[in-house]
């Protein structure tokens, strides 16, 4: 198997809320009730949904040729949060990751999910979920359009990294730690996030 057959990345951005979405499959009666129109006829929910991802912080997802890279700038809202408890880089299998921008509780939803389609599916076909197929099915619970990627087929996973990082700096305010962004990494040993540490030395290098 070839290294572009073994790594692949998807990028998928999500429009409204699952909720919103699930109405939509399922038909429920109160759909018409829990449409709110503006004056000119714009449909106000998705327009939320708009404006709650602008206000989202960066994510990153770069494909190297022995690996995958997701970062992102992680914002702490509260000092009511435990640091460690928060993530916005998850694993959802041995070898997939996920990463956000714009609403947190959504995103959860779509990990939760996630996880649970490429479980039926290995339990069914006892071999991992393609990377493809799982964004497919976990679009499906929202509305979503796609994007281009454009990437470097011979970029190796730690210059990845530093371009990841390179690019989250673009649009950073303040100072970049290792607090404050989280890098996850997907290679031949499979998904992880990576460690503070990890993080500082990397920026230290930078």
């Amino acid at each position: 198997m070839s290294t572009t057959e073994r790594y692949s990345f998807s990028l998928t951005t999500f429009r409204c809320s699952v909720r919103f979405t699930y109405m939509i499959k399922e038909y429920k009666p109160d759909f018409r009730a829990s449409i709110h129109c503006s004056p000119s006829g714009k449909l106000v929910q998705i327009e939320y949904a708009l404006a709650a991802v602008a206000a989202g912080a960066p994510s990153v997802g770069i494909k190297a040729s022995n690996g995958v890279v997701l970062a992102t700038e992680k914002k702490h809202k509260s000092i009511l949060y435990e640091e460690q408890s928060m993530h916005k880089v998850e694993m959802v299998t041995n070898h997939i990751g996920m990463v956000y921008s714009g609403m947190g509780p959504d995103y959860r939803l779509l990990v939760r999910r996630a996880r649970k389609i490429a479980q039926e599916y290995h339990l069914m076909y006892n071999e991992e979920i393609p990377t493809s197929q799982l964004v497919q099915r976990v679009a499906n619970v929202s509305i979503a359009w796609n994007c281009r990627v454009v990437y470097n087929e011979e970029l190796l996973l730690d210059d990845a990294v530093h371009n990841a990082i390179l690019t989250l700096k673009e649009s950073f305010e303040g100072q970049m730690t290792s607090e404050n962004i989280e890098i996850g990494i997907s290679d031949a040993h499979g998904f992880r996030r990576l460690t503070p540490a990890e993080v500082k030395d990397y920026l230290a290098n930078m």
